[in-house]
């Protein structure tokens, strides 16, 4: 134990001895805060003898991801690492939908459209509506309606809560958009996040299974979690 905690300053060992309920990390940028994580994940794996396969760790960025696995890497070897899931919201929710999202009615093969993809699509959506460009301007469609995902507000919501012209241009886009996402058999890269937060609401066994696997769970930069991602994370550790 001495080895595994040398490297930390006291408060930082205060944190990753800390087992028993929810603890929230307080750090400016520098100040070690995926050390903290790591070594946290390390000691449950050496001193409490949790199994990897308990541990959720996700983060934001594929980088911050990397840098993760690498340091875990280090502290408990890859072939323990691989056993963890330590990924961004976004790989950790696709994993869980390649597995449950049948229960959606979606199909487990279903593409993820990039955002090339997206684009494409609003503008056939918007040449449907005869909606010029100039006015509705497809990459400024696309960013409200990811906001709206990522405030986990749906299509029908989007009508209810649209003000001004341009919203409710979007507001007439997103359903048809959502619904050719849907018969296509693929998601965007917000829907994955908001299917998964969805199926735990539409199927309690699912969430019960995924809350009996994650006994621990750790999250990078927590306090830059939109809505949706708060909600996963929030129905996980209920």
């Amino acid at each position: 134990m001495a080895d595994l905690l040398a490297s930390l300053n006291p408060l930082q060992r205060e944190a990753v001895q800390h087992t028993e309920g929810p603890l929230l990390l307080l750090s400016g940028a520098g100040s070690g805060k995926t050390r903290v994580i790591t070594h946290r994940i390390a000691y449950l794996l050496r001193y409490h003898h949790i199994s990897p396969l308990n541990i959720l760790a996700v983060t934001f960025t594929n980088k911050a991801a990397g840098v993760m696995q690498s340091r875990l890497d280090e502290l408990v070897g890859e072939s323990t690492t691989k056993q963890l899931w330590a990924a961004t919201f976004h790989a950790t929710c696709a994993r869980i939908l390649r597995r449950n999202i049948e229960q959606l009615g979606y199909s487990r093969s279903f593409t993820i459209y990039d955002t090339m993809d997206q684009i494409t699509l609003i503008r056939e959506i918007l040449k449907a509506f005869q909606m010029r460009e100039e006015q509705s301007n497809p990459k400024a469609v696309l960013s409200h309606i990811s906001r709206a995902k990522n405030d986990f507000v749906t299509p029908e919501r989007s009508v209810e809560q649209a003000d001004g012209y341009f919203e409710e241009c979007v507001a007439r886009i997103y359903p048809v958009y959502q619904t050719y996402l849907r018969e296509n058999n693929a998601l965007d890269f917000d829907d994955l996040i908001m299917l998964t937060v969805g199926l735990f609401d539409s199927c309690p066994d699912v969430l019960e299974y995924y809350q009996n696997k994650f006994q621990f769970i750790l999250v990078d930069e927590y306090q830059d979690t939109n809505r949706s991602q708060y909600l996963f994370v929030h129905a996980l550790a209920q």
